[in-house]
């Protein structure tokens, strides 16, 4: 028997190392599967940030990430299912003692965080850096997932970005850093939820090959600021013959912040 909120025994578990071998995940082995998005995203966050919070966090993949490479952070980690939420726990309490003496699983909806009658934690205004990696795929444009845990993490229509904005919004400090990955076609819909809210907005394409399109952005940006966007060299992840670039191995296997 699984305990209430948990994963249910019966669906299959892989345990799954990752920053080479540092962290160590425990994730459903089929649907929505935590990988290179991750952490990327988590490379994003930038050096100097005491309390981060991860919106949408998962099994904490991204969260986690950013406590093994920023070892004096404390991270909130919010993500909305409850079976999945349990999972981040699970792997939050399974990493080093001083690791996990420094995350929280906090099982909410986005929208409530920083607001009466939402969770204490994360306290609004009080965070260095918010990293979020909002469902990705619009349902009026793409096929659902009859996966449920998968449709949930993969399928929102591209307005609701405005609304994981606003709460990033809420939760950080001015001056704070926002960071987010996301698909290229979501672009125009990022900036305009930014907009008026958050500035020095940095964009940076990931390119799976060379020469094809990007299949991800990472954005940037900080609250408060008023610095016209900046379009930053891309990220290559593999050369012609398909092996990992050493831009990409610092970053997925050693841990490299993206600067």
């Amino acid at each position: 028997m699984s305990a209430e909120g948990a994963i249910p025994d019966e669906v299959p578990l892989t345990d799954d190392a990752l920053l080479g071998g540092r962290l160590h995940l425990l994730q459903p082995a089929r649907g929505h599967r935590a990988g290179h998005d991750a952490l990327l995203l988590a490379a994003m966050v930038p050096a100097v940030a005491r309390h981060v919070v991860d919106l949408g966090a998962g099994v904490g993949a991204a969260g986690l990430a950013v406590a093994v490479r920023l070892p004096a952070a404390r991270l909130h980690l919010v993500e909305l299912d409850p079976p999945t939420a349990s999972l981040a726990r699970r792997n939050a309490a399974r990493q080093q003692p001083d690791l996990a003496a420094r995350v929280a699983v906090v099982q909410a909806d986005i929208a409530t965080l920083a607001r009466s009658g939402g969770p204490v934690e994360p306290a609004p205004r009080a965070a260095d850096a918010v990293l979020m990696n909002p469902p990705f795929n619009d349902p009026a444009c793409h096929r659902i997932s009859p996966n449920d845990r998968r449709a949930l993490a993969h399928m929102a229509p591209d307005a609701t970005l405005d609304g994981w904005v606003r709460s990033a919004e809420r939760l950080l400090a001015p001056g704070g850093h926002l960071a987010l990955i996301h698909r290229p076609e979501a672009l125009s819909a990022i900036l305009a939820a930014l907009d008026r809210r958050f500035g020095a907005v940095t964009i940076r394409p990931v390119h799976g090959r060379p020469q094809a399109p990007a299949i991800r952005v990472l954005v940037g940006a900080v609250k408060g600021r008023r610095t016209p966007p900046s379009l930053l060299p891309g990220l290559l992840l593999a050369d012609s013959e398909g092996r990992p670039t050493q831009e990409a191995e610092a970053v997925l296997r050693e841990g490299a912040p993206l600067a």
